[in-house]
């Protein structure tokens, strides 16, 4: 409970109580205003009650129907205080979420915190972090608005409604036990408290393992929903090799795992149902029922007794909040959980060790690596040399067997990798671009992700078209300057590789360091894109990782890299093809 606590704390802390998030505070206390406006109508349905009830008993027919008229704006009065509060407080909700959503994504986004938790640096790995963003935040700020206004509106109720009853039920209640007179007075009061309890501590024995349950249900429903996703990424690949029967034992193996904790959550809310369902039935008559001996007694009269019983039952009612809410609770517990431990997770990475490698710039138009030692994440040297020069102008060609490091290599000069040691020296105010082989696109349509990631519109249509030419997509090109905006989800990786090197066009950087980038394109389109590359960027130095030459280059520093660490280290000039 003491975690729980703590991680609510924190969520509410980044969302809730700061300057910048006031606004929600201030439409929270007027949601507030209208849900504790409806506590007097409820009372005065209370004495309502008793006037409408007495006029029945005497049968006055009159006043009858003017309490009819009353109860009409009553209900109207509750009503329109429901329907106002209802609005703002949805209101609320969405801001609210938006805050949360915005606070945590500038902290999942910063200093590239995201790319850290997905490779497990200095955290353990978190699981689906999207589904915590995207569904939890939701959850949290519905769940948690919901609850915590029913509960302020509770308590505060509560103090009139046991005042409303404590003044009712001016009698004792008389028996006799085992020879023994005994007198209970205003046992009304106190038999409320005693039944709900009792009510409340059998709710909680029988409900307490639906968080835990929950928890698990909202994680496997991600990891199967992040499957699905990644089966509609990987569609191609897929099909053609026939691995439909593999990708649908997988599927059904994340959705029997739902199926299989599901099970166990609906037996636990039957264990909790057998008990909360007869209790909220039951609720409206066990009021009357206690009543009762008052009634033949003689202290009430039959509309005291209906007045009776309905603050009773309004008293049982809001002490039966947590009995109502068990279920509810559970939910928004597991997913305080979920997103504590994001934030945690967050926290701990942004807290970790700095790393040992250091990126910095200086007046040399050289740059410069000296003394790297790369490492894996669980400490595995890599087989990278410790010193480099990469001069501009001077394009190079950097070849080597798989798993050497040489994709590492280009991450640590994009200060992206922290595990090893060493110094990186980037030239001051020159511009690097970083191709990876794998293209990150921007939405389905050809128009926004060729100028990915500047905005759509940044760049016209006749620009855009004329670099698509240029890095070999005359189709497309003709296309998008026929006001066509073509679907992008059936491209090759040949085409989509082509796409990325739109960004070079626009960006014109100093230098541009490129990961198998052109893997996917013949040797003949290859040193056709990267001659027309060179020709539009005449000033731009290319350092590309491959395990073939490149073509369309004059010449090639060539720097081949061998998996015997005790292989001298060789840069050669060669020929480009």
């Amino acid at each position: 409970m003491t975690e729980l606590a703590r991680q609510l704390w924190m969520i509410l802390r980044i969302s809730f109580f700061n300057l910048a998030n006031s606004r929600n505070v201030l439409l929270c206390i007027v949601v507030l205003l209208f849900e504790l406006g409806s506590i007097p109508v409820s009372v005065r349905l209370i004495q309502w009650t008793a006037d409408f009830y007495g006029a029945l008993e005497r049968f006055d027919g009159p006043e009858a129907a003017r309490q009819v008229g009353i109860y009409a704006l009553l209900i109207a009065a509750y009503a329109g205080l429901a329907l106002a509060g209802g609005y703002l407080r949805k209101f609320l909700i969405m801001r609210w979420r938006q805050d949360l959503t915005e606070n945590i994504l500038t902290d999942w986004l910063t200093d590239k915190t995201y790319w850290r938790l997905q490779n497990g640096y200095g955290v353990e790995k978190i699981d689906n972090p999207d589904q915590r963003i995207a569904e939890d935040c939701r959850l949290f700020v519905e769940e948690f608005v919901n609850e915590t206004l029913g509960l302020i509106t509770s308590l505060t109720g509560l103090f009139t409604y046991i005042a409303v009853l404590w003044s009712l039920s001016n009698f004792p209640l008389e028996f006799t036990l085992l020879d023994w007179q005994v007198a209970i007075p205003r046992y009304m009061v106190w038999a409320a408290f005693l039944y709900v309890l009792l009510s409340s501590g059998l709710t909680h024995w029988l409900g307490y393992p639906l968080k835990g349950l929950t928890f698990n249900q909202q994680r496997k429903e991600a990891n199967f929903r992040f499957d699905l996703v990644r089966l509609r990424e990987n569609a191609d690949p897929v099909a053609v090799s026939g691995f439909e029967a593999a990708e649908r034992r997988r599927l059904d193996g994340k959705f029997d795992a739902i199926v299989a904790n599901w099970k166990r959550l609906i037996l636990r809310e039957f264990y909790l149902g057998c008990f909360k369902i007869p209790y909220f039935r039951t609720i409206l008559r066990i009021p009357l029922l206690l009543a009762l001996p008052a009634y033949f007694a003689g202290h009430v009269n039959f509309g005291g007794l209906m007045q009776l019983a309905s603050a009773f039952q309004r008293v049982v009612t809001t002490l039966s909040w947590f009995i109502f809410a068990y279920n509810r609770l559970a939910a928004l517990a597991a997913t305080i959980s979920r997103l504590g431990d994001l934030l945690d997770a967050i926290a701990t990475c942004k807290n970790a060790p700095a790393s040992e490698i250091i990126v910095t710039n200086h007046e040399d138009e050289t740059i410069e690596v000296r003394g790297l030692a790369l490492e894996s994440p669980v400490g595995k040297p890599l087989q990278i040399p410790a010193n480099w020069d990469f001069k501009p102008g001077e394009h190079v060609w950097i070849s080597g067997p798989s798993g050497l490091g040489k994709s590492t290599f280009l991450k640590t000069l994009a200060d992206i990798w922290p595990y090893g040691q060493g110094e990186v020296h980037i030239p001051e105010g020159k511009s690097c671009a970083f191709i990876p082989q794998r293209s990150t696109i921007n939405g389905t349509g050809l128009a926004e992700s060729a100028i990915y990631p500047l905005e759509e519109g940044s760049i016209s249509l006749a620009a855009t078209a004329d670099y698509l030419a240029a890095v070999g997509l005359p189709d497309q090109a003709h296309a998008l300057q026929a006001e066509k905006n073509p679907d992008i989800s059936g491209f090759s990786g040949g085409e989509l590789q082509r796409l990325a090197l739109v960004r070079l066009l626009i960006e014109k950087p100093d230098w541009v360091f490129m990961d198998e980038a052109s893997s996917a394109i013949d040797s003949k389109s290859e040193a056709e894109i990267f001659t027309r590359l060179r020709a539009r960027l005449p000033d731009t130095t290319f350092i590309i990782v491959a395990h073939r030459p490149p073509g369309g280059f004059d010449a090639l520093r060539h720097i081949p890299l061998f998996p015997d660490p005790e292989t001298p280290f060789i840069s050669l000039p060669t020929e480009g093809k």
